[in-house]
Parts: C-alpha cells; structure tokens; sequence
C-alpha cells in the first residue's frame, strides 16, 4: 500500500520531470526558429528579440534557465549563420549584418527581461507590498551576472564558430564588451530600483502574494505584446 506522502512526492516528481521535458524541447524549438530566421535573412534583430522574451516564462528566470536561452539563440545564431554562409563566397559583409541584428535582438530581449524585473518591484512598491528578502536578494544576485553572462556565452559561441563566422561573433563579442550593451544600461536602472527597495522599510508594507518571477514574467508578456508605449523602440539603441 503506497502512503499518502509517497503519493505525494512521485507525483511531485513526475511533475518535476514532465516540467524539465518540456523546457528541453522548448530550447530545441527556440534554436532552431532562430536557425531558421538566420537562414531565412528577413526581420531578423525583431525575430530574435520577440522569440527571446517568448522563452522567458516565470519557472525559466532564474539564471541558469536564462543562460540555457542565452546559449540556445547564440547557438540558433551560429548555426544558422554557417549554413548560410559557409560555402556561399563574398557574402561576410552580409553575414555580419545579419549576425549583428541576431545579437542585437537578444540583447534588447536580455534588457527587456532586467526591465521587467524593475517594473515588478515599483509595482510592489506602489501598492505597498514587497517581496521577501530572499527572493530580492536571488534575483538582484542574478541580475548582477547577466550582462556578463551574455558576452561569455557570445564568445563561447565564437570560438565554437568556424571561419569567418567564428570572426564575426568574435568581433560582435568585443564590439559589445568594449561600448557597452543595451542590457547593460538598463540594469543600471533595475538595480537601482533594487538597492532602494531593500532599503525601505519592510515592517510598514506587506508581502506581496505573488512571486517576483510570476510578476516579472507578467511584465515581459505585455512588453512583448507592445502594452507598454515605447518600448519596442528600445530594441534600436545599440548596433
């Protein structure tokens, strides 16, 4: 006879498992449509960024998920690029270009995301709730590390590269390090938002009844879908 508590646990992690499934084949999809919009050359920076932020569901925005994203679309980029290019001669101004857009979509998505994460918090702020210190404390910690996070997977994916589209990750790579990324300017702000949350005072407000990560994934659904005025422009402020 199987107790109530073992019921209880193989469920748990029969579900723990389903959830695990779905997330590997979700990053298989996302590499290969970003493979295919490479290979495709059309809308390539709006493809990218709008399959980004599509990724990023509220069990998938602790920083290891987000690396997994990070290195799937990198990966989707490479490939995609290689296909294209590889064997078609004169064509690495066009790969460049092309390649360029693909990273500019993601780091405008990466952005988005720190942007979320900020919205979450001043909309705790404002109706005078706040999240538990724990869970500010992880996700401002992963915040921390994201923009670092994208350039070292950028150049992992480069030297992964072959030939000239190994060349043209590397320069994206450094071109990105060396001026700055548009992830990079945003956290500047997210993390500003954080540092005066966890310096409010905590006993006049209560805890809010979602999790960060529920709020934050609400708050990239409706960026994603233009809600918010403006902001798809952002996905043109760096090149």
């Amino acid at each position: 006879m199987q107790t109530e508590t073992g019921s209880t646990t193989h469920d748990s992690n029969s579900a723990t498992d389903k959830n695990t499934v779905n997330i590997n084949d979700d990053l298989r999809q996302l590499e290969r449509d970003i493979h295919d919009a490479l290979v495709e050359g059309t809308n390539i920076q709006e493809t990218v960024h709008n399959l980004t932020l599509k990724a990023m569901k509220a069990d998938r925005l602790d920083i290891d998920s987000i690396r997994r994203i990070i290195t799937a679309v990198t990966n989707g980029v490479q490939e995609g690029a290689q296909q294209k290019f590889l064997t078609v001669s004169n064509q690495s101004q066009t790969a460049k270009t092309q390649i360029t857009a693909a990273i500019s979509g993601l780091d405008s998505a990466l952005a988005r995301f720190a942007e979320a994460s900020k919205l979450a918090v001043q909309e705790a702020a404002g109706h005078a709730q706040r999240f538990s210190d724990k869970e500010l404390v992880r996700t401002k910690t992963d915040l921390e590390s994201l923009e670092s996070l994208f350039l070292d997977t950028l150049q992992n994916t480069a030297s992964a590269a072959k030939g000239v589209i190994s060349d043209i990750l590397h320069d994206a790579a450094n071109h990105a390090k060396n001026n700055g990324t548009v992830v990079g300017t945003q956290l500047k702000e997210t993390l500003a938002t954080f540092a005066q949350q966890a310096a409010s005072v905590g006993h006049a407000q209560i805890d809010a009844s979602a999790q960060l990560a529920q709020r934050t994934a609400g708050f990239i659904h409706k960026i994603a879908t233009g809600v918010f005025s403006g902001i798809k422009d952002h996905t043109q402020e760096k090149k």
